[in-house]
């Protein structure tokens, strides 16, 4: 329920209590004295403004299992109370906002999350073509990160700043720095008001900027290209607009939010137990994802914006148990298509140059969803060798370090606890004396007995080593000729040395 009502705005609703988790499948306005909702529906309890009736219909929607209620602020706190020991989630609603609208939103969000792409960006160029009518002028719609949403119809009256704009689907760097320099963004995010912008670098014409706001949330504008000054009454009319652009950009965001998060569960049970479908051909591969930060969620931002950023609209992505996963197609194929592995490849390698933390640690090939949960578990073992360090930041696939992982398996069931041989002794000598038996005898064994090579690794001269050797000889029984022998004392070494 937290991230049903994150997708459709903070601006509008907020979250009171979470209620039961449940999946959202359809919304029903409440009517009195009769069963409110069933499970998977949220409640719309418009004109409930009393704290008794508030009360009464969240009783109702908890025996029918309902999802959820929608109730306007203020919110009595008997009411807040009685939400606290029910089962539906409690979701305030901004007062001024039309219940009409609410309606719309959500069931809009709802049908997309289970059915293809609609009409929204269509919807979106046909009020960017009014906007262009009412002022005149050639007109973008915008959001609040500045990429275009949707643009007029050709006019004559244009610039290279709203050519560049257009073509490259974000405002150019150079405008974004005259924009700055201006305070544009700053009055956008703080106000209401119309903004008048003047001309500025490449030939850029004069703009006017109309705030797209909803509930308080700056969710984007309408950028008018004001060769000559745009009349009062049209800016009027350009704000009255503004208000419509802001519902369907409302309904574009929570629809994306909604259908992203309905795959999203469909992808985690798909990791969890193979028995979901995947929308991409085998074979696939589970990628673990991570970087510097430790917040799954702004990781989870993190990673959508940069699949967004390279063609990725669609990504396969979710997060379960702390982890953020993507599933990617492995073609035969070194094609680099958005949401394969060679993509992938090429995405990293753009994006570290400014994040090095950044990272990607992908399973064995899965050639079936029931081959999911293995690759994820390969998957998740690669990154926590990143995390622990003994990876490097980067792109990892299962088939290229496949060593490192049957080493850190063996590693852990290993353990810490030393089972015997010269080990122990060797130990608490170098704890009691400062000497370096360990480190010396796993270089040793990493060099397969070469005195030259190991001495380097450890930077002591030969003869320095030799007499390390005979040192532990005489501390303890050392009998190295067995290839088992070398190899357990080699796993234990890894558990204490790291």
């Amino acid at each position: 329920m937290t991230d049903f009502v994150d997708s459709l705005g903070p601006g509008l609703f907020r979250l009171v209590t979470a209620g039961r988790d449940a999946q959202v499948h359809d919304v029903v306005l409440a009517v009195p004295d009769e069963a409110a909702g069933r499970p998977g529906e949220i409640v719309l309890g418009a004109g409930t403004t009393a704290a008794p009736d508030a009360i009464a219909l969240l009783e109702r929607a908890d025996a029918a299992d309902a999802s959820g209620v929608v109730l306007k602020a203020p919110l009595a706190p008997e009411v807040v109370a009685a939400a606290q020991r029910l089962g539906p989630a409690l979701i305030e609603l901004q007062p001024e906002t039309s219940w009409t609208h609410v309606i719309w939103l959500v069931r809009a969000a709802i049908d997309h999350a289970h059915a293809p792409p609609g009409e929204s960006g269509d919807d979106l160029f046909a009020l960017a073509d009014a906007a262009a009518e009412i002022a005149d002028a050639p007109v973008t719609l915008e959001d609040a990160r500045s990429r275009v949403l949707a643009y007029s119809g050709l006019q004559d009256s244009t610039d290279p700043a709203r050519v560049s704009t257009i073509v490259g689907r974000r405002v150019p760097p150079q405008v974004i720095a005259h924009l700055r320099a201006c305070g544009v963004f700053r009055k956008l995010a703080r106000s209401s008001d119309p903004v008048l912008v003047p001309a500025g670098p490449d030939g850029m014409l004069p703009r006017l900027v109309i705030p797209v706001r909803a509930g308080g949330e700056w969710l984007g504008s309408i950028w008018v290209v004001a060769r000559t000054p745009i009349p009062a009454d049209r800016v009027e009319r350009l704000t009255d607009l503004a208000s419509v652009v802001a519902l369907h950009l409302l309904r574009l965001r929570a629809e994306t939010g909604v259908a992203r998060r309905a795959s999203a569960d469909q992808l985690r049970a798909a990791l969890r137990d193979g028995t979901a479908p995947i929308p991409a051909p085998p074979p696939w591969r589970v990628v673990a994802l991570g970087g510097e930060t430790g917040d799954l969620r702004r990781r989870l931002d993190l990673w959508e914006a940069i699949t967004h950023r390279f063609g990725w609209h669609r990504p396969l992505l979710t997060d379960l148990d702390d982890t953020l996963y993507a599933v990617l197609a492995a073609p035969a194929a070194p094609a680099r298509d958005a949401g394969t592995m060679p993509w992938l490849d090429h995405v990293l390698t753009r994006v570290r140059t400014h994040d090095p933390a950044l990272y990607a640690a992908a399973g064995g090939l899965a050639h079936t969803p029931a081959d999911l949960p293995r690759s994820r578990a390969e998957a998740t073992e690669l990154a926590a060798l990143v995390t622990s360090g003994h990876l490097s930041p980067g792109l990892h696939l299962l088939d290229d370090t496949w060593d490192a992982v049957v080493v850190d398996r063996a590693r852990k069931a290993t353990g810490a606890t030393l089972l015997g041989g010269p080990l122990p002794t060797l130990k608490a000598h170098d704890e009691t004396h400062g000497t370096a038996f360990l480190p010396t005898l796993a270089a040793w064994l990493d060099h397969y007995g070469d005195t030259k090579g190991t001495a380097h690794a450890l930077d002591v001269h030969p003869n320095t080593l030799r007499h390390r050797l005979k040192r532990m000889t005489e501390v303890t029984p050392l009998d190295l000729a067995s290839p088992q022998t070398r190899l357990a004392l080699r796993l234990q070494l890894t558990t204490l040395l790291g």
